[in-house]
């Protein structure tokens, strides 16, 4: 691809080259040579081993865990690029860490989703592309454009398939209030009805009461997020489901699979037939269930930052 007389170089650190590997291959385009590395003291050393000068470069690397060492390698190959004059640097971070910072919800709480974003602007990216922040609001506190992609399209795709033709068998449920508004744009796309799973602690000490909104006996239900960290709301949420409401099978999708702790335990326990994932985040051989699908987003990306290359609008591919 050349477009407006610079050429394009696509660039990864350690995160998930498996994923960057994927888009270079939909853009026919080799990898950049680059080379993270950490001195024994632990300070990342990063070492581009071709020309960048006057280069598009596109640079994709998800803050997964390990989230601060992942940071650094990003932050200091965008600051390498723009000392070696490349033309523009786009971050594209599939999975943005420290979005879930991005309030004060107590005194003296920092908002570390918006240091993170000045660190990117300070060290050098000229734009940013990510996929379903976990408060869209994030994409504000940049100073830089930023192009916001969403994975439910790319799963709501595979349940219809999973669906067929009976629909009305199948319910979208979100696992707790905060995602009530991803489950009802998911359930529009579905053409389903929507569940709410209210949970509320009494008092202090005391077992939280789950209430179910919405009719799901006998029906097969869908719960949707945009993460998956501990599992714990949604595992606890399926079960809720199943012995409160009655249902006969549980799935959910995320886009994130973040999986900490003990997700894959809780997972592996729950009534959840099935979980779609994507590969925002890579997922380790020991983390990988039968039950657990996982979804390529390298497509959308790569279409994401051959428009962005060629200066045409990302909003179509957004829906």
């Amino acid at each position: 691809m050349n477009s407006h007389g610079r050429d394009i170089k696509i660039f990864t650190a350690n995160s998930n080259p498996i994923l960057a590997r994927e888009v270079a291959d939909y853009l026919n385009l080799p990898l950049g040579k680059c080379e993270a590395t950490t001195f024994s003291d632990g300070e990342i050393n990063i070492s581009i081993g071709e020309s960048v000068r006057g280069y598009d470069c596109f640079i994709i690397q998800p803050t997964c865990d390990p989230v601060n060492n992942n940071l650094m390698e990003l932050l200091i190959m965008i600051d390498a690029m723009k000392r070696a004059s490349a033309a523009r640097i786009t971050a594209v971070i599939p999975y943005f860490g420290y979005a879930r910072q991005d309030r004060k919800s107590r005194a003296r709480d920092p908002i570390s989703a918006k240091l993170v974003a000045d660190l990117l602007s300070t060290a050098g990216a000229n734009r940013v592309l990510v996929m379903d922040l976990h408060a869209p609001q994030i994409q504000g506190f940049f100073n830089i454009p930023v192009d916001h992609l969403v994975g439910a399209p790319l799963l709501s795709s595979a349940i219809k398939e999973m669906m067929g033709d009976n629909k009305d068998d199948y319910v979208v449920a979100s696992p707790d209030l905060g995602s009530v508004t991803r489950a009802r744009k998911f359930a529009e796309k579905l053409d389903c009805k929507i569940a709410i799973i209210d949970k509320r602690r009494p008092k202090a000490n005391v077992s939280e009461v789950m209430n179910i909104i919405g009719d799901v006996e006998g029906k097969k239900i869908i719960m949707i997020d945009d993460m998956i960290d501990t599992a714990g709301t949604l595992c606890n949420a399926a079960e809720a489901i199943v012995k409160i409401g009655g249902a006969s099978e549980v799935y959910a999708a995320a886009t994130h699979g973040v999986l900490s702790g003990q997700a894959i335990e809780r997972i592996q326990n729950s009534p959840i037939k099935e979980l779609l994932l994507t590969n925002t985040i890579p997922l380790p051989d020991e983390k990988r269930l039968d039950k657990i699908k996982i979804l390529t987003v390298a497509p959308l990306f790569a279409e994401a930052i051959e428009r962005i290359y060629e200066d045409k609008p990302v909003s179509p591919i957004v829906t």
